[in-house]
């Protein structure tokens, strides 16, 4: 860790102004009782004089005074935390840079020092976000973009976990997930029938309890091998118990570091998923990911995914499932990232009218906005064609567009006991060639989240 330390004041005092050498006013005062009017700069330039020469104590009220002008707010701030890291308060220190960062989300020195104090709180993973979005900034000199990469380095050779949980209430407009037709037509023969649906087969609402929880393990073995270990497990409480909807995912493997900008990884993957209280679903496989940087502002990743599937519902849906992913990010500011990308999914399902194609395009948006906002866009649009058609229904082959949209809206200034508030909002519409496939649904979530 104090490699780690040396590294970061190395960058900081790379990045820090030019500060005055010359003598304090307090110098100068030789009696007992030393008054001076001072501007509010000439103030500022005291402070920064006392804090060249590690004189805290004598600088602490002086940065007391000139945080009570406004121009100098972020300022007193930084200085305050500075004092407050030099004196071992580092959960303070962090603190005001917080306060910093929650305004103006583009203020690179304090992020630097915001991730040491993250180390020497002993929050590597904390430490490696606020790193990550500093090293956005184009205009960092060349050694420091050098340092922050190798401090980084360092970091992922120790990390050994993160943890991410949130909780709260989702409304629902369609808790079954089920069609939004009112009747259907199936075939007779060859005789189209008109049938009405009843109430329990369409879309009903509801407000019920959700959580979700993600974490990983990450354990170096060698200098360019890691252990991985991750689990994601998510779900919905809703009265009774028939619309009661909960998953959850294991994977373990490895990861392999081409380079300093590249990497891949190979994981097994189970899941399981529980419905209306039954379990109703088993997956075992894999998935394999590769991922590169082309700079400090773009990156690019490809994952594939492919995994068995036993339906405990229906065995006609027992078969592979096939899927891959490609997609590029870029940070558009220092702290907001723009990202794009494909996907294909091939399900090779018992019954061939249940196995499909799906293509699609998937587009995201979001990150740290002023006054302590994040802000998260996200949506796709895909298009699906079945194998065979269901005879019941149609003489041709079902075909889907789907699209999907999500909006998360959260304020990490306010915090209770390490939890913020975050909402999002979600949508999903399916148009099918069979009107009872088609659906939509909007959710919400209101919840509180905590990031370790």
């Amino acid at each position: 860790m104090n490699r780690l330390a040396s590294a970061l004041a190395l960058a900081a005092a790379l990045l820090a102004p030019g500060l005055a050498s010359a003598q304090s006013l307090l110098d100068q005062c030789v009696a007992q009782t030393c008054k001076a009017r001072l501007t509010p700069d000439q103030l500022f330039g005291e402070v920064q004089k006392l804090m060249q020469a590690k004189r805290y104590d004598d600088a602490q009220p002086l940065v007391s005074a000139l945080s009570a002008m406004p121009q100098f707010k972020l300022e007193s701030r930084f200085l305050s935390g500075q004092i407050a890291a030099a004196r071992g308060d580092h959960a303070r220190a962090a603190s005001f840079y917080r306060g910093i960062l929650a305004d103006d989300p583009s203020q690179t020195r304090v992020r630097l020092e915001l991730g040491r104090e993250m180390l020497a709180l002993g929050k590597p993973q904390s430490a490696d976000k606020q790193f990550k979005i500093a090293e956005q900034d184009q205009d960092l000199p060349e050694d420091v973009a050098r340092t922050i990469r190798a401090v980084r380095d360092v970091i992922r050779a120790k990390r050994a976990w993160r943890l991410d949980f949130d909780f709260g209430i989702a409304p629902d407009s369609n808790i079954n997930n089920a069609t939004s037709a009112d009747t259907v037509t199936v075939l007779w023969g060859n005789t189209p029938l008109p049938l009405t649906l009843d109430d329990k087969a369409k879309a009903r609402s509801g407000t019920g309890q959700t959580a979700s929880i993600s974490a990983g393990l990450r354990l170096p073995v060698s200098d360019k091998v890691s252990m991985l270990v991750d689990l994601d497990s998510a779900g919905s409480n809703y009265a009774g118990i028939d619309y009661d909807d909960f998953q959850a995912q294991v994977a373990s493997g490895a990861e392999l570091r081409l380079s300093h900008d590249s990497s891949v990884s190979l994981e097994a993957v189970g899941a399981q998923r529980w419905y209306g209280g039954s379990l109703v679903s088993r997956q075992v496989g894999g998935k394999a990911g590769f991922q590169t940087r082309l700079s400090n502002r773009e990156q690019i990743g490809v994952q594939v995914d492919m995994r068995h599937t036993e339906a405990l519902f229906d065995n006609s849906y027992n078969g592979w499932q096939g899927s891959a992913y490609a997609t590029y990010e870029r940070a558009v500011t220092r702290s907001l990232i723009v990202s794009g990308g494909v996907f294909g999914r091939r399900d090779w399902l018992k019954a061939a009218p249940y196995s499909s194609t799906e293509l699609g395009v998937i587009a995201g948006f979001g990150g740290e906005l002023p006054k302590g906002i994040t802000l998260g866009l996200s949506g796709s649009a895909s298009y699906a064609k079945y194998d065979a058609p269901m005879l019941f229904f149609s003489t041709d082959p079902r075909s889907d567009w789907r699209f999907t949209a999500r909006a998360t809206l959260g304020n990490r200034k306010i915090n209770v006991w390490g939890f913020s508030p975050q909402v999002s909002a979600s949508y999903s519409r399916n148009d099918s060639s069979l009107p009872y496939y088609g659906n939509q649904r909007l959710r919400f979530r209101f919840t509180l989240a905590r990031y370790f």
